[in-house]
């Protein structure tokens, strides 16, 4: 269990003050760690042995089932003397598996026998997976199987690496200054300004000395819920926008055309020498989203080109056709106690492209985004400000920051 998620856990969230205080559990940002070992296939299984029907070509390596025999590789031994906090990632796609079928991902210390990272039917993406103390110092082995019986059927796997917490502990970089947890105001002190946008009814929330030291700040535009507007929504505001993101709020509609606008109003503010964004926005990085009506606002303009990605919080397109609009990532967070839940997991069904979506424990309409603000918050800096270590770290890995927090899946990574 994650410190965020066993956090949250002992608190409990059964009012929205105490769900602010259990979602707040130490989410902190990874120090670098030292590569020990990788393998991407390109010059063929490299360290691996295999039984059975194995090949690498295209820089994978893949592995096809039989009637006769499970094919399976196998690494030479990678030692670990002198190195702790060993992480092993990778990435695997299986096609074709029959029910009771599977693939295992497991490895093996001092030559003994194999521990299960992983079983699966279906799977997809990167997996990452941090290996006990006593592995420390040791000889470690991996060993990738597939337990099916058709030709047809086929496990891939790439981008094998072993990493240790022994190397250089400067914490990776995007393009906003780093912050150890994300559950934490950011360094950026925060101004509102109550009367801005296209009709001088939205929220300005963004960092008071905006493009200090360079940066330019990527924008989220967010509608709130039905009969909610920004002030509702304050505190997430303003944890959003001391993280670096200038934010921008009004009272929203089913249809996004506010959004698009409020966008356009951004543009020419970073235009303007009379702003306090003048040459201060990254107009390429973009993020629409909302709570409820405001997610749904949000399909509803998502063929938006300028947009990066979108995010959608308790609000399920009605007829499921929204995701049909959706170009970019996207982020999906509803509620085990929300009646908006079911529409939500339609809507992850038709979803084509990359997607994350989290069913928060504990969690109703109205919690939600308080509830997984922090987890927005490590989207944010993944999605629109280059922070790529969140993306097996905090997201596409078994083993995730959030996936403690409630029911986890992703496709189309």
């Amino acid at each position: 269990m994650s410190r965020i998620s066993g956090h949250l856990r002992r608190l409990g969230a059964v009012a929205i003050g105490i769900a602010v205080v259990g979602a707040a559990g130490a989410v902190t940002t990874p120090a670098s760690a030292a590569q020990v070992y990788a393998e991407d296939f390109s010059g063929g299984l490299g360290t691996f042995t295999a039984t059975g029907s194995v090949s690498a070509s295209g820089g994978a390596a893949q592995l096809r089932a039989s009637l006769f025999s499970d094919p399976s590789m196998t690494s030479a031994s990678i030692d670990l003397t002198g190195q702790s906090d060993v992480t092993v990632s990778y990435t695997r796609t299986t096609s074709g598996l029959d029910a009771g079928e599977s693939f295992t991902a497991a490895y093996s210390v001092d030559g003994g026998s194999f521990t299960t990272l992983e079983s699966a039917r279906d799977a997809s993406g990167a997996a990452s997976f941090d290996l006990p103390s006593s592995v420390d110092g040791r000889d470690l082995r991996l060993r990738f199987s597939l337990d099916a019986s058709s030709f047809l059927e086929t496990l891939t796997v790439d981008d094998v690496v072993v990493e240790s917490g022994e190397g250089d502990t400067e914490p990776p970089t995007g393009t906003l200054p780093p912050v150890d947890d994300v559950t934490e105001p950011g360094p950026y002190a925060v101004t509102i300004d109550e009367s801005a946008g296209p009709g001088n009814d939205g929220w300005l929330v963004y960092p008071t000395n905006a493009g200090q030291d360079g940066v330019d700040h990527p924008i989220l535009v967010w509608g709130p819920g039905a009969g909610s507007d920004p002030a509702d929504y304050e505190d997430m505001l303003r944890q959003w926008a001391s993280h670096g993101f200038v934010v921008y709020s009004e009272v929203s509609s089913s249809s996004g055309d506010y959004m698009v606008d409020a966008l356009d109003w951004l543009e020419d503010e970073n235009a303007s020498r009379f702003s306090p964004l003048y040459q201060n926005l990254a107009t390429s990085k973009v993020a629409f989203g909302g709570h409820s009506r405001g997610s749904i606002g949000t399909f509803d303009v998502a063929t938006e080109p300028r947009l990066t990605t979108t995010i959608h919080v308790a609000g399920g397109s009605f007829d499921g056709n929204g995701p049909d609009n959706l170009r970019n990532p996207a982020l999906y967070i509803g509620g085990d106690d929300d009646f908006a839940t079911g529409n939500m997991e339609t809507d992850y069904r038709n979803t084509d492209v990359p997607v994350w979506f989290n069913i928060l424990d504990g969690t109703d309409h109205i919690q939600a985004t308080r509830n997984g603000q922090h987890i927005i918050t490590a989207w944010l800096r993944w999605q629109l400000a280059d922070e790529e270590f969140r993306r097996t770290g905090d997201f596409l890995s078994a083993s995730c920051t959030f996936c403690g927090l409630g029911e986890v899946e992703y496709k189309n990574w």
